[in-house]
């Protein structure tokens, strides 16, 4: 395989795993609020983080641990807090999906709930800036397994935000948006839990 290929193999199947930010771009993909500017921050931000891992800074956080403590009890705090917020809307029940598309937060907040999502998940760090960043020093040319990476993740995002429409007719039902409300609390709960105790 290619640098570029591995790269982006790699990084696919790591953001692939189930997750706050894909619970977050799914649910607005299923609504069809904000997608296109959701999935660019979701890329971006890994474009960004992939880069630096790539151009070294994965050796700086190795060397000031500190860095990865704080993202690591400020993103669960942030995941407790939305996680409850779940849990209360499938508590409450009720919603249904507005085949409109006219629910859903302002833009504004739903690119700062992405960010924060995106930014305060150390396992973001370490997937993108350690271990895609490490890896990447194994190859001849770093930036091409780099590239296939970046490219993993606007493929993978774009998918999920855009795909998520196939999924619509299923969560016009209130009870399946209860589901997915108690189904991303569980998530949004697990990985705090995860992010603390390890």
């Amino acid at each position: 395989m290619t640098e570029f290929t591995t790269g982006f193999a790699l990084s696919f199947s790591l953001i692939m795993a189930i997750g706050a930010q894909n619970a977050f771009v799914l649910r607005n993909g299923l609504r069809g609020t904000h997608v296109l500017p959701l999935v660019l921050t979701c890329a971006i931000s890994d474009a960004i983080l992939i880069s630096a891992g790539v151009a070294g800074f994965g050796a700086l956080v190795e060397r000031f641990p500190l860095m990865l403590d704080v993202a690591r009890y400020g993103g669960a705090a942030f995941l407790l807090i939305y996680g409850a917020i779940s849990f209360r809307a499938a508590w409450r029940g009720g919603e249904a999906l507005d085949t409109s598309g006219g629910n859903g937060a302002s833009l504004q907040k739903a690119i700062i709930t992405c960010l924060m999502l995106t930014w305060l998940n150390p396992h973001v760090y370490l997937d993108t800036v350690l271990l895609l960043g490490g890896l990447s020093s194994q190859y001849a040319h770093p930036w091409r397994f780099g590239a296939g990476a970046i490219m993993a993740s606007f493929v993978f995002f774009f998918c999920l935000g855009f795909g998520a429409r196939l999924l619509r007719p299923v969560f016009t039902s209130a009870r399946a948006w209860q589901g997915l409300d108690v189904a991303v609390g569980v998530t949004m709960w697990a990985i705090a839990a995860g992010l603390v105790l390890n």
